[in-house]
């Protein structure tokens, strides 16, 4: 017996030692860029934002990796080891199922077999800011949270667009679905419940608002454009805030995510776009015919080889790396997933496609609109909205996306079949079919993740029966697309601080899903039940506004927040009853009353920063999802309205702009004074002035150095 017991803890223990030792030698070692000089000069100003010149683009990419690195390496390392398949390792079975991804939607080999494609200036600038990765690895070791993660190469920085593109229109909801075994989705992926969110818990309910308001439509005769993401505010798909110049002409400020080698959204001198998510149908699932063995597949009356390939998932446990074996398998129709219901295939917007670092690149250098159309045809960015506006007076909506170009005679909302390939198309749609409102006569566009067709008031918006049905449009509508539209609609002459009121707009529309919702919860029968009554008594008081005001503001928040998941959905919305009363009870227990003050429940907190939050689930104030574990029973937003920004031209085209996060530019820098200096201002609703111009940051300058 004892000599059992030995040996078996002798295999434990190296079986332990494996564990520490394998994935890091499995890894694969990679080859950082070209060693060469950077010419880069980077100034903090007041708020820490970085303002990086370089003399050329790759230069100015490399200070922005640099500075980037300053406040938020441990992100960005994530980011990085996600684009290598080695998240697990990091983190564990959370990161493991990205991985899962990663090595389905074959990202590597995408980006080996199509790297080349990118045009060398590209692929210059994403040299550039893998070596400012690099450098800071180098000069931080300590920092550095796994081993051979370093160095990075541009690939690696494709790579993470390659992963997260698709993940931002619902693709995980479809694997993640197929992988437990579930009956095969038959609906959009907008419809969807998110399972591997690979991009932030609350991925599925990424949103925005956004509008573009023609000088017609302002009373100070400007052109203005309000960028209002609504994202995580802190994490990987949390807004970064830059401003860059370079010899080459990369002059752009707004923000970006951890692993963008250039800002996302914002502006130039010339023009200025702003993103919000939409939710098209950009996914097709096709059931195979498998011969007995299981190894191939029926296709136009041929059987073709099942693609198969090993791959061995590393999963984070304590101080070990578990290896979890995986097989991928691969049709032509994309990649392939087994269960007990038969073996679908996937195919889906961005498949097989590199493009989108190019497309981002060249949206950055346009300086008019045709150039910047130009670029939005190039065909990278899977799917999102575009609010644009620019000097001239010029504002436009583009319902953005890679949408398939599909034959006519099948329900894509079904599965279809996988053993022809008439339903399996080839790539996506031209920009010229892209449904979009140029230069309306409203004088405005807005977007805030609703349905395209109400975007700009009547007479100007975009005709339904004049979008193909294939592309898959949504119909929903959110609580801020009906706010948004009809608070734009009532006043033809908007001041700055109307404008501005708009977007701090708080109330809920009786007409939107909330009004629904609220008489529900009216009608349950609580005849029998004190506490119930006593809340619909309070609701029944409701002003419908989350502005803190009212005495049932966080009541009916607490309430609209249970069924807002659901609604953006389009699933049913709960049981009325019993939402009723787990709010009442809840409520009851954390705070010994329903009626609490909404900003004595409702903060934004970091560090020793603790302020009260007004705004609402789906208001033009976003304060969408809460951290319910606070010590004192308190919620802390956690996600909501991030990256705020007000950019304007007037007459002559000089531009001012503003912006507002809801923390500070030393995004993972505690000990910083700018990891929570701007707290204050965003939650009064200020805003600090951008130094777009050097010359501007340099009289701004709190520090200047080169990396």
């Amino acid at each position: 017996m004892r000599r059992w017991v030995g040996v078996s803890l002798a295999v434990l223990g190296a079986v332990a030692v494996a564990g520490l030792v394998w994935e890091p030698l499995a890894a694969t070692d990679q080859t950082g860029p070209a060693k060469r000089n950077y010419d880069v000069e980077i100034v903090r100003d007041e708020f820490g934002v970085p303002h990086i010149n370089g003399k050329t683009d790759a230069d100015t990419a490399y200070g922005l990796a640099f500075a980037h690195s300053e406040d938020d390496f441990a992100t960005i390392q994530e980011v990085v080891s996600m684009s290598r398949g080695r998240y697990g390792a990091l983190i564990g079975s959370d990161g493991a199922k990205v991985d899962f991804a990663y090595h389905l939607l074959g990202v590597r080999d995408t980006v080996d077999r199509r790297y080349a494609e990118i045009p060398a200036d590209v692929r210059a600038v994403l040299d550039g800011y893998a070596a400012g990765l690099n450098h800071y690895a180098d000069k931080h070791p300590d920092e550095i949270r796994m081993s051979k993660l370093f160095p990075v190469s541009g690939k690696d920085i494709v790579a993470g667009f390659v992963l997260r593109a698709p993940f931002f229109y619902g693709l995980d909801n479809y694997i993640g679905t197929l992988v437990e075994g579930k009956p095969p989705p038959t609906e959009s992926a907008a419809a969807m419940a998110s399972r591997m969110t690979p991009i932030g818990r609350d991925a599925e309910m990424n949103g925005s608002n956004a509008w573009a308001v023609a000088p017609s439509r302002m009373a100070d005769g400007k052109t203005w454009l309000v960028s209002n993401s609504h994202q995580p505010l802190e994490g990987q798909v949390a807004w970064y805030e830059a401003v860059t110049h370079s010899g080459e002409g990369l002059d752009m400020a707004g923000a970006l995510f951890p692993g963008s080698p250039f800002v996302l959204l914002g502006h130039n001198r010339h023009l200025g776009w702003t993103n919000t998510v939409n939710r098209p149908d950009l996914v097709d699932i096709y059931k195979l015919v498998l011969n007995e063995a299981g190894d191939k597949y029926r296709y136009d009356g041929k059987w073709l080889p099942l693609e198969q390939k090993r791959v061995w998932l590393s999963v984070k446990f304590g101080w070990f790396n578990l290896p979890v074996p995986q097989t991928m398998y691969r049709s032509v129709h994309g990649p392939v997933i087994k269960n007990a219901n038969g073996s679908f295939a996937i195919r889906y917007a961005g498949i097989d496609n590199v493009k989108a670092v190019e497309q981002y690149y060249r949206n950055t250098k346009a300086t008019n609109w045709d150039e910047w159309t130009k670029s939005m045809s190039t065909g990278g960015i899977t799917g999102t909205n575009f609010i644009y506006a620019d000097k001239t007076g010029r504002i436009a909506y583009i319902y953005n996306a890679l949408f398939p170009d599909r034959k006519p005679g099948f329900d894509y909302t079904k599965v279809l079949p996988g053993d022809t390939s008439a339903p399996v198309w080839k790539g996506p749609v031209s920009f010229d079919r892209f449904p979009k409102i140029v230069a309306p006569a409203s004088g405005f566009v807005q977007n805030a993740n609703n349905t395209p067709y109400l975007a700009a008031g009547p007479g100007s918006e975009i005709d339904p029966l004049k979008t193909s049905p294939y592309l898959g449009v949504e119909l929903g509508m959110t609580n801020r697309g009906l706010q948004g539209t009809a608070l734009m609609m009532n006043d033809s002459s908007i001041t700055p601080a109307e404008l501005i009121a708009i977007k701090m707009n708080a109330r809920y529309a009786k007409a939107s899903w909330v009004g629904g919702w609220m008489e529900s919860l009216l009608a349950v029968d609580t005849s029998k039940e004190p506490k119930l009554a006593e809340a619909q008594t309070l609701l029944r008081e409701w002003d419908w506004s989350s502005d803190g005001k009212g005495r049932a503001d966080a009541l009916a928040e607490g309430l609209i927040r249970q069924a807002a998941r659901a609604s953006y959905r389009g699933d049913p919305l709960p049981d009325p009853r019993a939402t009723l009363q787990e709010v009442v009870d809840e409520f009851t227990k954390r705070f010994g009353r329903i009626d609490p003050a909404l900003g004595d429940i409702q903060r934004l907190r970091r560090g020793k920063v603790d302020l009260p939050l007004l705004g609402g689930t789906d208001v033009l104030r976003a304060t969408t999802m809460w951290d319910r574990d606070q010590p004192d029973g308190k919620f802390r937003v956690r996600h909501g309205d991030s990256y705020i920004m007000l950019v304007r031209w007037d007459k002559a085209g000089q531009l001012t702009s503003e912006s507002i996060q809801p923390y500070g530019s030393a995004t993972n820098r505690p000990e910083s004074p700018h990891y929570t200096d701007q707290m204050k201002l965003y939650v009064a609703g200020q805003y600090k002035p951008v130094h777009f111009e050097w010359a501007d940051a340099l009289k701004n300058a709190k520090r200047k150095y080169r990396p």
